[in-house]
C-alpha cells in the first residue's frame, strides 16, 4: 500500500522531529527526574494515547473542520499552558519532598498530564495534518495509509520520548539528599518553561 522508500524516508524524517524536544518532552524530563522513570513512562503512555485520538480524528477526515476551530485550539493551548506551570509552581514549592513523592507517584495521574499536555499543543494535530498527507497516495485507502504512518510516527515517539525518560530518571538516581532540593527547582522550571512555550506560541 505505501512504497518502502516512502516508508523509509518517512521513518528519517519521524526520528528527526522526535529528537526535537516540546513541551511533552519537557513534562517527561522534569518527572523522570522527581519520580524516576516509571512516572516518566506513564507520561510517554498518555501522550501516546493523544497521538492516537489525533491519527484518528485525520484518519477520519475531519481535518479540514479542525483546521477552522481555531478559537477552540487556542483555549485547549491556554488551559494546557495553564496546568503545567501549575504543576511547576507545586514543584517549586514542594520543599525538598523528592524522595518521599518519589515512593508514592501513584498520587500524580502522570498518563493524563501527558494526554492534557500533547492536546494541548494544537500545533501537533495541524502538523499532522500538513505532514502526514505528503506522503499518502490519495487513491489508494488513504484513511488506511493515514493510520499506518501515524503508527510508525507513534513507534518512533515512544522510542525518543522513553530515551528522555530513562536518561532524565538515570541523572536523578545519582543525587544526593543536598541537591534534592535542586532537581526539584530545575524540574519545575522545565514545567514553567513548557508552560510559557505554550502560551506564547501563536497559531499559523
Amino acid at each position: 500500500m505505501i512504497e518502502p522508500g516512502i516508508l523509509i524516508s518517512y521513518t528519517i524524517a519521524c526520528a528527526l522531529l522526535v529528537m526535537v524536544p516540546g513541551p511533552s518532552v519537557t513534562v517527561i524530563v522534569a518527572n523522570s527526574l522527581r519520580h524516576g522513570a516509571g512516572a516518566g513512562l506513564q507520561n510517554v503512555f498518555g501522550t501516546q494515547l493523544g497521538l492516537a485520538s489525533m491519527i484518528a480524528v485525520l484518519a477520519a477526515g475531519l481535518s479540514a473542520v479542525i483546521a477552522s476551530m481555531g478559537w477552540l485550539f487556542e483555549i485547549l493551548r491556554l488551559v494546557g499552558a495553564a496546568y503545567l506551570i501549575w504543576l511547576g509552581y507545586k514543584m517549586w514549592r514542594s520543599d525538598g519532598q523528592l524522595a518521599e513523592d518519589a515512593r508514592s507517584p501513584a498520587r500524580n495521574s502522570f498518563i493524563l498530564q501527558g494526554f492534557i499536555v500533547i492536546w494541548s499543543n494544537p500545533k501537533a494535530l495541524l502538523f499532522f495534518g500538513a505532514f502526514i498527507p505528503q506522503f499518502v497516495d490519495p487513491v489508494h485507502s488513504p484513511g488506511a495509509q493515514t493510520v499506518i504512518l501515524g503508527s510508525v510516527f507513534m513507534a518512533v515517539a515512544t522510542v525518543g520520548d522513553s530515551l528522555y525518560a530513562f536518561a532524565a530518571a538515570g541523572a536523578g538516581r545519582f543525587l544526593t539528599r543536598t541537591r534534592i532540593r535542586i532537581v526539584e527547582r530545575v524540574s519545575g522550571s522545565f514545567l514553567i518553561c513548557g508552560g510559557l512555550w505554550l502560551a506564547l506560541t501563536r497559531r499559523a
